[in-house]
C-alpha cells in the first residue's frame, strides 16, 4: 500500500511579517529610548551603558540560553523529525539559525566594527581582525529560533508572541553587558527574523533536503 502525505502550506501571511516588523520597531523605540546621553553611530542611537552583571544579567545566564536554545532546537528537531508538525518547524529554525548566523559572521568580518567595551566609540568601523561587534551574533541566532515558530503558530495560539522575550532579553544583556551598541543588536534580531521569514516559507527545510533520511524522520519513531 503506498501512502502519500501532502502537508499543507504553513505560512501564515503577510499580516504576521507586518507584526514582526512592527515588533522590530518597536523594540528599536525602547532601546532609543533607554539612552542616557547623545548617541552616535549609523542610526545614531548608539552609547554605551552603565556596565551590570547582576541578577538576571548575570553572563552565565546568557550563555545558558544560548545552549538551550542550540540543543533544544537541533535536538527537538532531530528527535522528533521532518514528518511531525513541531518537528518540521524545529528543522526551519534550523535552517534559520544556520543561515542568519553565517551571514553575521560574514558582516562582522567586513564591518569590524569595535565593541562598547573596545573604546566607547560607535563610529569605529573597520578596525580590522580585533572587532566584530556588527551584529550581535546571538540575537540573530535568537530571533532565527523564535521567528519559524511565531510564524507557524501564532494565528491560533496568540501567547507564542512570548518567545520574542528571548531575542529581546539577549539584546538587553548584549547592552549591559557593553558587548554590543544598539545598532548591533536591532540589526541581528532583523537579521535572525528576516532568516526565519525565509526559512518559514519552504516547504522542504534545506537541512532536511541534505542529510539522509534516517537523521530528519525522526529518533522518537524508533522507540
Amino acid at each position: 500500500m503506498v501512502v502519500v502525505t501532502f502537508r499543507r502550506k504553513v505560512f501564515p501571511g503577510a499580516k504576521l511579517l507586518a507584526e514582526v516588523l512592527t515588533l522590530l520597531v518597536f523594540a528599536a523605540g525602547v532601546l532609543y529610548a533607554q539612552r542616557s546621553q547623545a548617541g552616535g553611530g549609523a542610526l545614531g542611537i548608539d552609547h554605551e551603558w552603565h556596565y551590570d552583571d547582576h541578577g538576571i544579567w548575570a553572563p552565565h545566564y546568557e550563555q545558558g540560553l544560548i545552549y538551550g536554545v542550540m540543543i533544544f532546537e537541533a535536538g527537538g528537531a532531530v528527535w522528533l523529525g521532518n514528518d511531525d508538525d513541531f518537528g518540521h518547524t524545529l528543522w526551519q529554525s534550523v535552517d534559520a539559525s544556520i543561515v542568519s548566523g553565517v551571514s553575521a559572521e560574514v558582516l562582522k568580518y567586513a564591518f569590524s566594527r569595535a565593541r562598547p567595551n573596545q573604546g566607547g566609540n560607535p563610529d569605529k568601523w573597520f578596525q580590522g581582525s580585533c572587532c566584530s561587534s556588527f551584529p550581535s551574533g546571538q540575537v540573530t541566532l535568537q530571533a532565527s529560533f523564535v521567528t519559524p515558530i511565531i510564524l507557524r503558530y501564532a494565528q491560533h495560539e496568540p501567547w507564542i508572541w512570548l518567545l520574542e522575550a528571548l531575542p529581546a532579553y539577549d539584546a538587553l544583556a548584549r547592552l549591559k553587558h557593553q558587548d554590543h551598541w544598539q545598532s548591533d543588536v536591532i540589526a541581528g534580531w532583523a537579521l535572525g527574523s528576516g532568516a526565519g521569514y525565509w526559512a518559514s516559507t519552504r516547504e522542504e527545510p534545506v537541512m532536511v533536503e541534505i542529510l539522509p533520511r534516517g537523521l530528519t524522520i525522526g529518533f522518537s519513531r524508533h522507540f
